[in-house]
């Protein structure tokens, strides 16, 4: 079987045809950080949000996103209990802590839920094996997938019953561990009962909350019975299923913030110098063998031809030049999941995105580049 001339042609300058490679790899790689950190981002910032076991939740109206919660009364969870189809209901209060590391001493801010030891609304690794502890007088529940500088609480807890530190100049104690992880809002978290959030915050008005978690009885319609707390709760609350609850945080994180913008206008950018890229490679062939073309024009070819052989090359560029693409960006992207403890990972979708966008940045040069040939004369070119 004969190689096709596409192939052929570009092959026939190495180097350039490398070059053209690296090119568009880069342009990859680029759209795969860009994309691979916003996706990130966003999923960091609803873990919290998959993890709660309730059907509806309650947040103020003034509230953005789950790190600028505004509180709201808490007689409104004791309410929603007067629906019939309401289980449970509960809260959770949300605030950030100045941390100090029990190793170094040095101080940085992380999150701390209080929630109801009696009726914890959170599905996380290790939080119910050690939800007993955090009924004790400041303990509190570390979450071991925090960034290092809130240092190596696993490992001390491995050697004692339990670590003593500060936060908000409250001598505190981490009796137990479990797994949340990191945010772009928080490099850190910890858990305990609302009694002893309350200790630690004294700023605080105990009888305001920051969420309220509703679940609901098993059959009971959702839309129902929120439309049912609708009737009976002021106006001072909002009220959202799950799915609604988070995407209530993405569109935060990706409208209200520069961040969505931001990582938009990098994968752009990928995208516009992958295409001038393969625009400038196949411009200098096109450009090099006009001779060749123009004898293929004289003795009867069509420019129908000429256009799916400048695609061929497109097509190959796209292909050869994604692989090594992606193949360092998923080291990359291990590289900075260890070192940010952020979800970062190369997904189905995303890797069909990117080569989507490449072989269309491909097909867009070539069409561009087509128009050196088009405009060639055989008789000229002689």
């Amino acid at each position: 079987m004969k190689a096709p001339l596409a192939w052929l042609q570009l092959k026939y300058e190495k180097i350039r045809f490398l070059v053209a490679l690296s090119g568009i790899a880069f342009a990859d790689l680029l759209m795969f950080v860009q994309l691979g950190f916003q996706d990130a981002l966003f999923e960091s910032n609803v873990k919290l949000h998959k993890s709660f076991d309730g059907d509806i939740f309650l947040v103020s109206p003034q509230s953005n996103a789950s790190v600028t919660m505004k509180p709201f009364a808490r007689r409104r969870i004791y309410q929603s209990l007067a629906i019939e189809g309401v289980q449970s209901a509960t809260s959770v209060s949300l605030d950030f802590a100045i941390w100090k590391n029990p190793t170094n001493r040095r101080t940085r801010g992380l999150l701390v839920f209080g929630i109801n030891p009696s009726k914890n609304p959170l599905n996380l690794p290790g939080l119910t094996q050690n939800i007993e502890l955090i009924k004790q007088k400041d303990v509190y529940l570390f979450d071991k997938m925090s960034r290092e500088e809130f240092g190596k609480i696993p490992q001390l807890l491995q050697n004692q019953e339990m670590v003593t530190t500060e936060m908000e100049e409250r001598r505190v104690k981490i009796g137990g561990l479990f797994s949340l992880g990191a945010s772009f809002a928080a490099d850190g978290n910890l858990i305990t009962s609302d009694i002893n959030f309350h200790r630690l915050f004294t700023r605080r008005n105990p009888d305001l909350v920051d969420l309220g978690v509703i679940k609901l009885k098993q059959g009971v319609d959702l839309i129902s019975a929120k439309k049912a707390l609708r009737n009976i709760l002021p106006q001072d609350v909002i009220l959202f299923s799950q799915e609604e609850f988070i995407d209530f945080e993405r569109r935060y994180w990706q409208t209200s913030t520069a961040i969505g913008f931001i990582f938009a206008m990098g994968t752009g950018i990928g995208f516009i110098v992958g295409t001038l890229i393969v625009y400038q490679i196949l411009y200098t062939d096109i450009s090099e063998h006009l001779p060749e073309y123009a004898t293929l024009k004289a003795i009867g070819y069509h420019n129908k031809y000429f256009i799916f052989v400048i695609f061929q090359e497109a097509m190959i560029l796209a292909i050869l030049g994604y692989i090594p693409g992606i193949s360092i960006t998923m080291l990359l992207y291990s590289l900075a999941a260890n070192a940010t403890n952020l979800p970062i990972m190369m997904t189905v979708n995303r890797a069909s995105l990117v080569l989507i966008l490449t072989i269309a940045m491909c097909c867009v040069s070539g069409l561009i580049s087509m128009r050196r040939l088009n405009s060639a004369d055989p008789a000229d070119i002689f």
